[in-house]
C-alpha cells in the first residue's frame, strides 16, 4: 500500500518552510522525516498526533494527510 504525502508536504512548507525545521519540532532527524515521507519507514502514532498538533490538522483531516492511498 502506497501513500500520497503531497498534502502533508504542502502543510509542512506552509507552516515551517522546511522539512528540517518541522523534523526539529517532532524531535526527529531530517533524514528520519525524509524516510517517512518517502515511505522507507512509517510514522508512529505519536508522530502523527504531534504532527497534527504542530500543523493544526484536525482529527477529521488525519486521513487526508497521512492515509491518502495512491491509486
Amino acid at each position: 500500500m502506497a501513500f500520497d504525502y503531497s498534502k502533508l508536504r504542502g502543510k509542512i512548507k506552509e507552516k515551517f518552510k522546511t522539512q528540517a525545521e518541522f523534523a526539529k519540532e517532532l524531535g526527529i532527524s531530517s533524514a528520519s522525516l525524509s524516510e517517512k515521507l518517502n515511505e522507507k519507514s512509517d510514522f508512529t502514532h505519536t508522530e502523527i498526533a504531534l504532527s497534527c498538533e504542530k500543523l493544526s490538522i484536525s482529527m477529521n483531516e488525519v486521513h487526508d494527510y497521512f492515509f491518502c492511498e495512491i491509486g
